[in-house]
């Protein structure tokens, strides 16, 4: 027993040994190093990944809306271009749009008028005027009467053999017929020219593509294409450029999307050398681990244990302090005759603090640290030192070094109080700091012209605005976008653009004072930032030099060229009282300066923002209108038409508004939608409609079907069959008795869904209707398939029967279409006896309408409902 415990003991002991724990603490140091690194390095490519994300976003967000500002500004040409074909005809209608400044210019833009045989009839700039019949885009139009624009793929004709994309929208004459179209033509590369290497890479992709998967426009790098078919989900969009980072968004009321692709590789080369930077330092450290620790490991078996750890210590400092980046400095306190510390004796120091210093090892040791640096007394380096063997223990400090006898701008210090002294450890940490400065320049400022960028643009209005606020001063913001760049940009190429751009920069820059401000916002717009401009008199000179400055031709790429600028002018704290408000007037005022011909300056008025503002107000009083119960319904009776029944309502919503009053669903609706408020409105009206009906039976009031709109959103939403269910189980209405109305346009969005979701609502009992019928797109192969009872004709159809042969036509086909597919008709809008008349020898089912009854409050409906014998007349 007892040759057991003291073998145990010596094993023990050998245990405890450093030759023996050494390499084993030494192998948990390599692992910790390892895994430190390792970490580091996914934590640095998660970073770089969302970097990439951000940016893929906001370069999305911005091309979305550069394109669809342009085709917004397309679509504008051909709605004034049709509407002067109406006023003048197809040879006047050019020629009076020319005289008005309203054509695009002819360098980017081709217009044309075509007549119902498909020839070009008239043009600008002037073209052969060939036939387009055989188009597809002529053909869509001849065949559709859809009223919105149609993009045609990229392709070229004998009037222009360059290939353009095609912008059109139909012509009707008098009684709608077909009567041709009109044609705006674009280069592809039109709505690519804001590629920019220094965001998107060499090999990046910024795109145009529509909603049949065809090419209109496509950049990579130097390379344009079109006219190929593109996959539209991310995998294989990010496939066609060899990266992950990609993404397309649909445009708004345009069959197109925008694509925006980056390339993994640039992306990401910053942190593949951050990476390899990382591991080599990880296998330098663990390779100075390894090497010390074998040096220990040997000096461990050498002389007695006291000896050998006294020699592994003092080896170890040697070490650690001779390969190390810091400065070591042991100081030892000297004391006056009053026993106060007076100085500090420097009794070693290592390689590093001879360097830095510049004096030999044999000068510092034996020195005094005021000896040395005599500003010590007077800048409070002496005086930290005193207080740190005060307080004992470590403390940190960085500062700007102002002494010559240290060689460094800028140092960090970590000094730690030893029985009779303190331990300095000093570090040049000048790189570093300049990389911050470097880094910090590069965040608030533009790469190209060096102006302050958005944020920092944003940063300076919030500080100027504050200290006007508290001085009662004011503060002028002016938004400048020039006027032509764009054509320059395009024919010159992006490198000129750069060029004109950086001369713009500094020619504005110039015009300022110092106290001003001068940043680029993106693109080709700048912002001015006036503090404590005086007068709207004092600050229109400094603007109109600027507007003038911009204005002087520029010579880029050996050509001279001339932009101009629109400037819009707001002035805190008349115009706005935070940045936000202050540069959208700005931005308002200036594309009022836009509108008004170019190349001048506005000042911000009010008008300019007043649709926005009352959306605004209407935004923010709808958010609580639904908690606060200023929401009610009306009921509008449905009436069958040969027995005179009212079988049904429809319930509508009204808004009560405290200060405005009754808010017509025409305004609020669509404010809701957009929101994404309709959804929790919808359900309202839905639990609302239910509870009501089901108390007008609990009433004794006859049974009657009451119908519900679905909003778009609603519809989409994948909650709504559940919400449906739920509305009737709460309020114990029966199925049959409620019936929801969708419009066809809804439905044809994603016809296999909405049939599937429509079938599920079929199968609890509820009824469904199509509102609005005939003013969508349905076909009769997707009609034939909904699961439907009944079809409803749109009141503009309805309006003029009896006085239109063309809506009289469109109503008795729809009558007779819903018929033959075992579908009843119910026509909306009816106000007048011949409406009705001529709906009752065609056909039609039933009616609703103010020839019969407004709508009308919960209570006076029940009252009609109860009244003898109520019938149409």
């Amino acid at each position: 027993m007892n040759h057991k415990e003291t073998l145990r003991a010596r094993w023990l002991r050998r245990g405890l040994d450093t030759h023996v724990s050494l390499p084993l603490f030494a192998l948990l140091l390599l692992v910790a190093i390892w895994l430190v690194t390792f970490h580091q390095i996914d934590a640095d490519r998660d970073l770089a990944r969302e970097a990439a994300d951000d940016s893929l976003h906001e370069m999305l967000g911005t091309y979305e809306a550069q394109v669809a500002r342009s085709v917004d500004g397309i679509d504008q040409t051909l709605r004034m271009l049709k509407y002067a074909v109406e006023r003048k005809g197809a040879l006047g209608a050019l020629p009076e749009l020319a005289r008005e400044g309203l054509l695009p210019p002819g360098v980017v833009f081709v217009v044309s008028i075509v007549d119902r045989n498909g020839v070009t009839v008239a043009s600008n700039p002037r073209a052969l005027p060939i036939s387009v019949a055989g188009q597809a885009y002529f053909k869509f139009h001849q065949e559709h009467d859809s009223g919105a624009t149609y993009v045609s793929p990229v392709l070229r004709d004998s009037a222009n053999s360059e290939w353009h994309i095609h912008f059109t929208r139909r012509l009707d004459d008098g009684a709608g017929r077909f009567a041709g179209i009109v044609v705006v033509e674009t280069d592809p590369a039109y709505f690519t020219s804001s590629y920019e290497r220094s965001r998107l890479g060499e090999r990046g992709m910024l795109g145009l593509v529509g909603t049949d998967g065809v090419v209109r426009a496509l950049r990579t790098g130097d390379k344009m294409s079109f006219g190929q078919r593109l996959g539209t989900s991310e995998g294989e969009v990010g496939n066609q450029i060899g990266g992950r980072y990609s993404g397309m968004r649909e445009l708004h009321g345009v069959a197109l999307s925008v694509l925006v692709g980056l390339d993994e590789q640039e992306l990401m080369a910053a942190f593949e050398t951050r990476r390899r930077d990382q591991l080599w330092q990880g296998a330098i450290l663990s390779g100075a681990l390894v090497l010390v620790t074998g040096l220990l490991w040997l000096w461990s078996w050498q002389g007695a244990r006291t000896r050998a750890r006294m020699r592994r210590a003092q080896e170890t400092y040697a070490a650690a302090s001779a390969a190390s980046l810091d400065a070591f400095f042991v100081l030892r306190e000297i004391r006056d005759a009053a026993g106060m510390i007076a100085d500090f004796k420097i009794v070693d120091a290592n390689q590093r603090a001879v360097q830095m210093t510049g004096a030999s090892k044999q000068q510092l040791c034996g020195a005094t640290l005021c000896g040395l640096i005599p500003q010590a007394r007077e800048n409070g380096m002496l005086k930290h030192l005193i207080q740190v063997t005060r307080l004992g223990g470590m403390h940190e400090q960085e500062w700007q070094n102002t002494v010559p006898q240290l060689r460094a701008r800028w140092l960090h210090q970590q000094a730690v109080a030893v029985q009779g002294g303190v331990v300095a450890i000093v570090r040049d940490i000048s790189e570093r700091k300049l990389a911050e400065e470097r880094m910090l320049h590069l965040a608030h400022h533009d790469m190209l012209t060096g102006l302050p960028n958005r944020s920092l643009i944003a940063d300076r209005l919030e500080q100027t605005i504050a200290q006007a606020r508290r001085n009662s001063g004011t503060v002028l913001v002016a938004f400048i976008d020039l006027d032509g760049f764009k054509l320059v940009n395009d024919g010159l190429g992006h490198n000129a653009g750069d060029e004109l751009l950086k001369v713009v920069a500094d020619r504005m820059a110039g015009c300022l004072r110092a106290s001003d401000t001068v940043g680029r916002f993106g693109g080709d717009e700048f912002v001015l930032l006036l503090n404590e401009p005086g007068s709207l008199l004092d600050a229109a000179p400094l603007l109109e030099r600027v507007r003038e400055a911009v204005l002087r031709p520029v010579r880029v790429s050996g050509q001279d060229v001339q932009v101009s600028c629109s400037i819009g002018v707001a002035v805190y704290p008349n115009d706005g009282g935070d940045a936000g408000a202050l540069l959208m007037n700005a931005d308002a005022a200036m594309y009022r300066a836009k509108d008004l011909g170019k190349n001048n300056i506005q000042f911000y008025t009010r008008e300019m923002n007043a649709s926005i503002e009352e959306k605004l107000v209407l935004l923010e009083g709808l958010r609580g209108a639904l908690e606060e119960g200023q929401f009610r319904l009306v009921y509008q009776p449905k009436v069958d038409l040969h027995s005179g029944r009212v079988f049904g309502v429809e319930a509508l919503v009204r808004w009560e508004h405290p200060e405005h009053g009754v808010i017509g669903p025409d305004r609020f609706i669509p404010l809701a939608e957009e929101s994404g408020m309709i959804v929790a409105l919808g359900e309202w009206v839905l639990r609302s409609a239910c509870a009501q009906n089901r108390a007008w039976q609990d009433a004794g009031l006859p049974p009657l079907r009451i119908s519900v709109n679905v909003s778009p959103r609603q519809f989409e939403e994948q909650r709504l069959v559940e919400r449906v269910r739920r509305a009737l189980a709460d309020s114990g209405l029966a199925p049959q008795w409620l019936e929801l109305e969708v419009t066809e346009g809804v439905i044809m969005r994603d016809l296999q869904q909405a049939v599937a979701k429509m079938t599920q609502v079929k199968a609890m009992g509820v009824s469904l209707s199509i509102d609005d019928f005939g003013t969508g797109y349905s076909s009769l192969s997707a009609l034939k398939s909904f699961p439907i009872s009944t079809l409803k004709i749109d009141k503009s159809f309805v309006r003029d029967l009896g006085r239109s042969s063309g809506d009289e036509a469109i109503a008795s086909s729809i009558i007779g279409l819903a018929h033959r597919l075992k579908l009843r008709v119910i026509a909306e809008g009816v106000e007048t006896e011949q409406q009705r008349s001529f709906l009752r020898e065609n056909g039609c089912d039933e009616m609703q309408g103010y020839l019969f009854s407004r709508p009308l409050p919960p209570a006076q409906l029940a009252q009609l409902l109860a009244a003898p014998a109520v019938r149409a007349a």
